[in-house]
């Protein structure tokens, strides 16, 4: 893919459309209550990490700072015994994105994914899970997917008076089991990523260039939200590329766009990214985009183990994973999972575990 110009356009500029594209298939959508997705962020945070593997003897002490803010120390951390380490064993992890903006910030998980690792074949399968899926699973009251890691943390900081880093451990536990039972595999490890994080490793990286399929304009006081973008193949910078994945609708109710439309686009910046990064230009680049991951990123993996999995997943490229999305229907204020759409991930997942 085209690297173009290696300078962020301005967020002001109004950028012309070089390859206009029609507006076919954006059939209205009956409005949902806006949140961002932010999947393309979970699968990009291993590639990160995984090329700042290769590179760690170059950045010394950057990248061991980087992933010792991100995982757990020894102290907090459960020791690995010989043979189920990461760079020896399948290992399945829960990926969540929360919106921690000054403005609009919750700590509903409007972002949801599952990501199996093979370290036989080194590849991996992803799946992505609507953030209104209803979800009932033995032991847990039914609720939405992205109340879950909310209710748990919010019990145990408010109700059990733990701190925040321990309520967090407590939501991720939670989150992982409520998924191992709903795909039937052994989830080991939960990570969270914030939108601030996103917008950091995409200008980190010199922009990322994608095709704006339509014209995206819409604002919202209320969260700082102000999404204006021409349609046409452009460079954007970090807000836009944010922008350009986490688009739903305008207020005039023209330019709709679905949830497929939204996973179409949230691939083509992530592979984008991923081989942007592998080149050259990317690489001489790393030291900044580790450090926008380590601000950005928290997960309940012992920090030693991450490093395994960077060295052995290293070479890993966006041809190696497979993205699959729930599918369901709407049916107000849920999401209720297609039982064959379901049973394909729950089959993918635990194929990628076996192999």
């Amino acid at each position: 893919m085209s690297q173009g110009p290696t300078s962020l356009p301005p967020r002001s500029e109004t950028r012309k459309a070089s390859k206009p594209q029609s507006n076919k298939g954006n059939k209205p959508k009956k409005p949902k209550k806006k949140r961002t997705l932010l999947k393309v962020f979970f699968v990009l945070f291993f590639g990160l990490l995984l090329t700042a593997a290769g590179l760690i003897t170059y950045l010394g002490f950057k990248a061991t700072d980087a992933i010792e803010t991100i995982g757990l120390d020894e102290t907090q951390a459960t020791e690995v015994p010989a043979g189920e380490s990461v760079k020896d064993k399948p290992v399945a992890f829960v990926l969540m994105g929360l919106d921690s903006r000054e403005h609009g910030g919750t700590l509903n998980t409007d972002v949801m994914m599952v990501a199996a690792f093979n370290p036989k074949t080194k590849k991996a399968t992803v799946v992505s899970i609507p953030r209104d899926t209803y979800i009932d699973v033995e032991g847990y009251r039914a609720r939405k997917a992205n109340r879950f890691y909310a209710d748990f943390y919010t019990v145990a900081k408010r109700d059990n008076g733990l701190e925040k880093e321990a309520a967090d451990l407590e939501g991720k536990k939670a989150v992982k089991d409520v998924m191992s039972k709903l795909f039937g595999i052994d989830i080991k490890y939960a990570g969270i990523i914030n939108f601030k994080g996103f917008s950091d490793v995409v200008d980190a990286l010199g922009g990322v260039q994608v095709n704006v399929d339509i014209r995206m304009k819409y604002t919202d006081n209320a969260d700082g939200t102000d999404i204006d973008l021409q349609p046409g193949y452009q460079l954007l910078n970090g807000e836009d590329a944010l922008d350009f994945v986490r688009y739903r609708k305008s207020k005039d109710g023209t330019n709709m766009s679905s949830d497929f439309d939204r996973n179409r686009r949230q691939s083509e910046v992530l592979s984008a990214l991923v081989d942007k990064m592998m080149s050259l230009g990317g690489i001489t680049k790393i030291g900044s985009v580790i450090d926008s991951v380590g601000n950005n990123v928290t997960m309940d993996m012992p920090s030693k183990e991450i490093t395994r999995m960077l060295q052995k997943y290293m070479s890993i490229r966006s041809d190696d994973i497979e993205f699959i999305a729930l599918e369901g229907v709407w049916r107000s204020p849920n999401v209720y999972v297609n039982e064959d759409s379901l049973a394909q991930a729950r089959a993918a997942l635990q194929a990628k575990m076996a192999e």
